[in-house]
């Protein structure tokens, strides 16, 4: 049964909160935001030496950590950038269908990567390098841990670069047939040129990123290895977070000043079987942990459907609202639409449904969270790359099974989802505009634009920008070569 959040007591005296708060935007207007925060530490200490309960903890707001006034402008082009990451999401569908359908209980996962298709293509198209320019020659580029359950979505960019075949994706998991076939998780040793690192089991991935990062700055530190910008990302789960691997080693981040480290948590709110916090917040548990633990935390929770709604909020009952929703609360929204939307969520408070009063039902079912859309998560890849001192986290939060509906979007069963009917199908279709013909969705058969299309141009733009597809695992020199370097 879902409880909400404690509510904190309602405001004895706005009068006199209202000259607070004038008096902060004050200080922060004329002497910035550091000399906002000494006071607010000189306040909190001395307010703890007259025995006062500490209010303020390690969390902040249920807000973007990235205001819209402090965004850049995108740099792609969105509307083919969206025609391509439809294609990589109908692929990724198909090649799972498909194994089940010919395969039945062969496995897959298709929720995953539905909610992290933009998290991806939003890096593969402006950050992952596969190597870095330096004066004294090209040099290594970043390294990505790779989520291990959205693998059908590597694979299915992939095959539209032309790097798989579409006999690969007929043969998802069964990477030991003799003819061509992809492993069912990443790892190197199953897929030598194509995996850099194995992810699966859950947790491998985040303490094997923070070594791996350790041991980047010790090779550079000790000049063994030339000083560059490299990044290392790691793509993990909010449900993978709970994992010992996960959180074990986070201080050893911190204090080694990993800022060549790169944590980007899928904050969907469901694991393999049920929500991840489903009475609490998963998002404001992970970031009173990794703030605790010295990291650099970017929040990127609401898409940019909701800045309006947060510029007319003149009372902050948006903002309380969203406090006092608890993560199964918010996976009910997503699954009950946008009625329940605004009876439920906004009718709380009768100031939030006059706020909303302009919007369709439908129009409140579509705003955004924060993880698909592309804006949003340019920005926060963005700051994140320019952080400099401390290893960051991104906490994204995104809609498990994002566009399948019925099918299971945000449902507790999506996780396992391996199987989705003709007319499903034609729903993903319509909803994403795949750009595949009608033909396609009946035999549910895998589709790649002719070579002169403008989704083929653009994808091969962005590796040649990049200098390299990712993920990908140049072959290592054989032993002899090896030796005869000596």
């Amino acid at each position: 049964m879902l409880r909400n959040k404690v509510e904190k007591p309602e405001d004895l005296n706005p009068v006199e909160t209202r000259e607070w708060l004038d008096a902060l935007d004050q200080v922060i207007e004329e002497g910035g935001p550091d000399r906002a925060r000494y006071l607010l530490e000189r306040l909190a200490i001395d307010a703890a030496t007259k025995g006062v309960p500490a209010a303020l903890g390690v969390t902040t707001p249920y807000l973007n950590t990235i205001p819209p006034e402090e965004e850049l402008p995108y740099p792609g082009d969105r509307d083919l950038e969206r025609r391509i990451k439809s294609l990589v999401r109908w692929n990724a569908v198909a090649m799972v269908v498909r194994a089940n359908k010919y395969d039945d209980g062969i496995g897959g996962h298709i929720s995953t990567f539905a909610s992290s298709a933009t998290l991806y293509e939003v890096g593969m198209n402006h950050f992952f390098r596969g190597s870095i320019p330096h004066e004294t020659g090209i040099q290594p580029g970043d390294l990505v841990y790779f989520q291990g359950h959205a693998s059908p979505g590597m694979y299915s960019r992939a095959f539209l670069e032309g790097r798989l075949s579409e006999e690969h994706l007929k043969n998802f998991r069964h990477e030991l047939r003799d003819t061509p076939g992809l492993s069912s998780y990443p790892h190197p040793w199953l897929m030598p040129d194509f995996w850099q690192f194995p992810t699966v089991s859950m947790g491998l991935g985040p303490i094997n990123a923070i070594y791996q990062a350790r041991f980047c700055k010790y090779l550079e530190n000790r000049g063994l290895l030339p000083k560059t910008d490299r990044k290392i990302w790691a793509f993990l789960g909010d449900g993978e977070m709970d994992e010992p691997e996960s959180r074990g080693a986070l201080q050893i981040a911190a204090n080694e000043r990993l800022d060549n480290l790169i944590f980007v948590v899928n904050c969907n709110l469901q694991r393999l079987d049920g929500p991840v916090r489903g009475n609490s917040n998963i998002i404001q548990e992970l970031e009173g942990i990794f703030r605790g633990a010295q990291w650099n935390v970017i929040k990127l929770i609401w898409g940019s459907d909701w800045d309006r709604l947060l510029a007319k909020d003149t009372t902050g009952l948006l903002i309380r609202r969203m406090h006092e929703c608890v993560d199964g609360e918010f996976q009910n929204y997503k699954v009950r639409g946008g009625a329940y939307v605004r009876s439920e969520f906004f009718g709380k408070y009768p100031e939030l449904l006059d706020l909303v009063s302009g919007m369709s039902d439908e129009q409140l079912g579509n705003m955004r969270r924060g993880g698909h859309d592309p804006l949003k998560v340019f920005n926060a890849f963005k700051r994140a790359t320019g952080n400099i001192g401390a290893p960051t986290v991104i906490l994204a939060k995104t809609v498990k099974g994002y566009g399948m509906g019925e099918a299971g979007e945000s449902r507790n069963t999506t996780h396992q989802q391996k199987k989705m009917n003709e007319q499903e199908l034609a729903k993903l279709r319509e909803r994403f505009n795949v750009p595949i013909p009608e033909e396609t969705v009946h035999t549910v058969s895998f589709y790649r634009p002719p070579d002169d299309a403008p989704e083929m141009e653009y994808l091969r733009d962005a590796i040649a920008v990049r200098r390299s597809a990712a993920p990908y695992r140049p072959a290592p020199p054989s032993r002899s070569a090896c030796l005869s370097r000596r």
